[in-house]
């Protein structure tokens, strides 16, 4: 089960695991309540989702909790991330919020806007045992978005070494494994990690 309630990152894992031949329900499709974040970093709070998501289900239960680090907003949305959104998930108004302040840190130049993408991926299973892996992306933020594809704060992340942002990169582009992706996202990252352990 994929311990999640957001259809972004549902897909994304759904994608992730195809290859292995593992098929997945989300805590959402099965009408299971979230958990309270109460973690103090990625591991811990992918942790507490997927720890409860598998006690309700008895089934392995994988989660992953992610967000943006902003290096000139001190780490800022960092774990705080989804939250910035609102109840009503306004990513671009996440994004809005986050370039008022890096304007008003005068942070204008590519070299100031420095940003990267943490994914802690986690596996509990119903009998207490636990897999957890971390990954990052590194890349600048541009302003305004740029591109529909991806969720979240994909339109302002420009990964480091490429043009276009997540934002503006097909599925396969931004999490494919290789052969057919370059694996770029900080998720797929993390499940390259993750994979080796439970999967390969």
């Amino acid at each position: 089960m994929i311990a999640t309630h957001n259809p972004g990152k549902l897909a994304e894992m759904r994608e992730l695991l195809a290859p292995h031949g593992v098929e997945a329900i989300s805590a959402g499709e099965l009408g299971l309540a979230e958990p309270e974040e109460t973690g103090d970093s990625f591991v811990a709070n992918a942790r507490i989702k997927a720890v409860a998501a598998a006690e309700a289900a008895h089934l392995p239960a994988f989660a992953d909790d992610s967000g943006i680090v902003v290096e000139a907003l001190d780490g800022a949305p960092g774990i705080f991330s989804a939250r910035w959104a609102g109840e009503g998930k306004d990513f671009n108004a996440a994004m809005t919020r986050i370039e008022r302040l890096l304007q008003e840190r005068g942070a204008t130049q590519p070299s100031q806007r420095s940003a990267h993408f943490v994914s802690a991926l986690c596996v509990a299973w119903p009998d207490g045992h636990l897999e957890e892996v971390e990954a990052r992306a590194d890349g600048t933020l541009v302003w305004p978005p740029r591109g529909t594809a991806g969720f979240g704060y994909d339109p302002m992340f420009m990964p480091d070494g490429h043009s276009r942002t997540f934002g503006e990169m097909t599925s396969l582009e931004k999490h494919g494994l290789p052969p057919l992706g370059l694996g770029l996202s900080h998720r797929a990252r993390a499940f390259v990690k993750l994979a080796e352990i439970c999967l390969d």
